[in-house]
């Protein structure tokens, strides 16, 4: 380098735009990229969303954040927009109609009734005695006429409803009528009518996206995958040269579909498998992943692997621990240091077992759990709350909020288990999870369901125990083991290396090291 330039700042290795289909926060994958990759060198700009309200910006590090509002008018099924002659075909067109004639038939239903009435009562203010005589005779068509059409018109609206919970549903055999046909039709191309919303986080990224310019795109997971496969391909046709990483969370094949119904699946990998080639590289969360990965889209080379692994552990600087000190879990959970605590930490939802837990702490005899989740208050988490006062159990389980991604492992650290009881679907069986290393960082012993390669690398270094998945007795026995002796399950991690790999350190080298390969000329602009 230069002496006269060795106070100057060193030149970016080059512009780096990442997507995620999210608002980021709770996204530690997401957001430990980013700024590890600003911190290597890289200009970083994080682009994600939010579904209601305004976007907003803020810095992560050196990587500025960006959410964008996120619009979905695609997301309307046929059936919120179109009458099915199929599913129902007295329905009303989708609408106002249904309300409109609904409230017309009552409206004539309460007429008839007052003009009956007002020829009994006040005859004189209704008119001549001709005009009463034809009001009359009028009335006793009226009656039965409006009592029909008042029912008929309700079966109507009923056909209406029906029609629109049924399409918007998508499961019955239409749906799966129509989701062949243009699988068939289509292949790849089939998901812009299968799942024509993914246009919308097109149109909503893909401007952002062109007016910065980058010099590589990370698409994280199978919707930005088209968002940074097309802004690509537009960035080429006009003679810049942009790379794209697809970082691959999951395997969408063997995901619990979000949305339950016959397009979901069908649509989402047909796109995935249309933009699968477009990717200068693939990034994966594990081995296991990635053998799929490549031999379902052909992939010419061997995914990279970054574990979710979270920050290495180091020491607070004390002035910022007294400015954001970390919170107490057991003070959350109102409980002292002596009392048994079994923490789970990371997105809810039945398959992943913590139902399980709940049935299973009645045979824990003085246990508490923690259900560390992005919302203590969402309907599920509270359905689960409950159904353990339901059990007699409630004053022992408690649910706290996410806390800072830094933060995470001195958080759990409070704990005495680290709980994974996920049920057996395929994402499950290949992959080393977040919650996994966090725990191991937090020095937890671990109790885990029998997924294939979570119990493999559990039973390979001891740190814990394995449970039958779905098995509320054997979950709790696994519990008891672990709290009996808890000193045989941590001496696991005094083995050298163990927990230096599972760092996010090791794994930012792996991407900038992936990054510097694929963008021209950012080697020796590192090395300015």
């Amino acid at each position: 380098m230069d002496s006269q330039n060795a106070g100057a700042p060193r030149p970016p290795k080059g512009r780096v735009v990442m997507l995620v289909d999210n608002k980021v926060e709770g996204d530690s994958r997401v957001q430990k990229a980013a700024e590890s990759a600003a911190a290597a060198g890289w200009d970083v700009t994080l682009l994600g969303l939010v579904r209601s309200g305004n976007g907003r910006t803020w810095k992560l590090g050196d990587a500025e954040v960006k959410l964008l509002p996120l619009k979905t008018p695609l997301a309307k099924r046929h059936a919120e927009r179109h009458r099915s002659l199929l599913r129902r075909p007295f329905a009303y067109q989708p609408g106002p109609m249904s309300a409109y004639r609904q409230q017309w038939a009552k409206a004539w239903r309460a007429d008839v009734a007052t003009r009956r009435a007002a020829l009994k009562v006040v005859p004189e203010a209704v008119g001549s005695p001709l005009f009463r005589k034809s009001e009359a005779a009028r009335l006793v068509v009226a009656g039965p006429v409006s009592k029909f059409m008042q029912k008929w018109v309700g079966f109507r609206a009923r056909q209406t409803r029906q029609a629109l919970k049924a399409g918007k549903a998508l499961r019955g055999p239409v749906d799966r009528a129509f989701t062949a046909t243009w699988k068939a039709a289509k292949g790849k191309r089939a998901w812009r009518r299968l799942e024509p919303v993914l246009w919308d986080y097109e149109l909503t990224y893909g401007a952002e996206i062109d007016a910065l310019q980058p010099d590589l795109i990370h698409a994280n997971d199978f919707r930005m995958l088209g968002v940074g496969a097309r802004a690509a391909v537009r960035a080429r046709a006009k003679g810049r040269s942009v790379k794209l990483v697809w970082d691959a969370h999951e395997y969408l094949p063997g995901v619990r579909p979000w949305e339950d119904n016959a397009h979901w699946i069908p649509g989402n990998t047909a796109h995935e498998s249309e933009f699968a080639p477009y990717a200068d590289a693939v990034v994966t969360v594990s081995e296991g992943l990635g053998d799929l990965l490549r031999e379902r889209h052909g992939l010419s080379e061997q995914p990279t692997v970054v574990l979710n692994a979270p920050d290495r552990p180091v020491e607070t600087d004390p002035a910022l621990e007294d400015a954001e000190p970390v919170p107490d879990l057991r003070a959350l959970c109102g409980i002292g240091p002596d009392v048994p605590l079994v923490v789970y930490s990371g997105s809810p939802g039945p398959q992943r077992g913590l139902g399980d837990m709940v049935e299973a702490l009645p045979k824990l005899d003085g246990v508490h759990m923690a259900f560390v989740v992005p919302a203590p208050a969402a309907g599920y988490i509270q359905g689960l709350l409950k159904r353990a006062e339901e059990l007699g159990v409630g004053y022992r389980l408690h649910a706290v909020p996410y806390v800072p991604h830094y933060q995470v492992v001195r958080f759990l650290s409070a704990a005495n288990v680290g709980c994974i009881p996920i049920h057996h679907w395929p994402n499950h069986e290949i992959a080393l999870i977040t919650k996994f290393f966090e725990y191991s960082h937090a020095r937890l012993p671990l109790v885990v369901s029998d997924v294939k390669t979570m119990s493999e690398v559990t039973r390979s270094t001891g740190q814990g125990e394995i449970c039958k998945a779905e098995d509320t007795d054997d979950l709790a026995r696994a519990i008891k083991a672990v709290l009996a002796d808890p000193d045989k399950y941590k001496a696991a991690y005094d083995k050298p290396g163990l927990l230096d790999t599972w760092t996010w350190e090791a794994q930012a080298e792996v991407l900038d090291r992936l990054y510097t390969r694929l963008v021209p000329g950012a080697a020796e602009r590192g090395r300015m």
